[in-house]
């Protein structure tokens, strides 16, 4: 009698078949199909919607999988999370984890390594875990400050709609559009200005170059006068003018007795007079002082 009979053989194949299907479930979970990993236990109050097969990272990099959940119906704050952990990673104490959730809600738990590695934590062991709800909790502790807010929120979006309706918003506006305009204008005006300046401005350089050089000119010209020279000559100037001013205010000059004497005016003024009668006489009678004869004098 054959031992691998038709019923033997579909047996076998269904055996397989349900070792692979298991196997490949596992895999497709993640989960190691042969045990190179150690096995650790986590402690959560709450787990945060984290499942079997969730990943473990450290530092960004995945060393593990969630292989297990253990609830304890006694105590609802205490779940512990059976996870395998490469064997190549040393676990040193102060060790400890938390559950980080993403904006998709994805769940994954990093492992936060401590420095104590004088005394590693031995597989089997109890870790510390925490939850970390990220960006998600940050908006929940943003919700209550939000609420707050509404309300005033609310009075402001209604205060705006009245002030919108105000015709005066309008017309603002439009002295708005004005005063942009006349901006407009001025700027144009004042790039026109400036390009005015700019053509002007070289000119108006070399111009002031040449008054340089004329005033280092004159500079230099003052700077050969002999000023010592120029003031004795101003001192001497003085000095005459001084002593002629002393002359006239003496009486011993004659330009200060005529100045200050009295009689020489008179008798000057008299003296003038006479001369002035003489003349007068001698054009009017030129006989009596002038007498030509062809035949000598003619006696009177």
């Amino acid at each position: 009698m054959k031992f691998f009979t038709k019923e033997v053989k579909i047996a076998l194949v269904a055996i397989v078949g349900l070792v692979v299907l298991f196997y490949g479930l596992n895999f497709l979970k993640g989960l190691s199909l042969f045990s190179s990993q150690n096995i650790y236990y986590i402690k959560f109050n709450n787990i945060n919607g984290l499942s079997q097969s969730s990943p473990i990272y450290a530092n960004g990099f995945r060393v593990g999988v969630v292989k297990d959940i253990i609830f304890d119906y006694s105590n609802s704050e205490n779940v512990k999370v059976v996870v395998d952990i490469d064997k190549q990673l040393d676990m040193p104490g102060g060790t400890s984890a938390e559950i980080v959730s993403d904006m998709l809600g994805n769940v994954q738990v990093n492992l936060l390594i401590g420095n104590d590695r004088a005394h590693l934590i031995e597989p089997g062991a109890v870790i510390e875990g925490r939850t970390n709800d990220g960006t998600i909790g940050q908006v929940k502790n943003m919700i209550p400050a939000i609420e707050k807010m509404l309300p005033k929120l609310d009075s402001i979006m209604t205060s705006l709609n009245v002030l919108l309706a105000d015709p005066a918003v309008a017309q603002s506006l439009h002295n708005v559009e004005t005063v942009t305009a006349n901006l407009t204008t001025s700027t144009r005006e004042l790039n026109r200005l400036m390009a005015n300046l700019n053509r002007d401005v070289p000119a108006m350089t070399q111009r002031a170059n040449i008054l340089m050089d004329n005033a280092n000119g004159v500079a230099e010209n003052l700077a050969k006068i002999d000023v010592e020279q120029t003031m004795q000559k101003v001192n001497n100037t003085l000095d005459n003018v001084r002593l002629f001013t002393e002359q006239l205010n003496s009486n011993d000059g004659s330009l200060g007795l005529l100045m200050r004497d009295k009689s020489l005016y008179n008798n000057l003024n008299s003296t003038m007079q006479s001369a002035d009668s003489l003349l007068t006489d001698l054009r009017e009678h030129p006989k009596r002082y002038v007498h030509f004869s062809l035949f000598g004098r003619k006696s009177k």
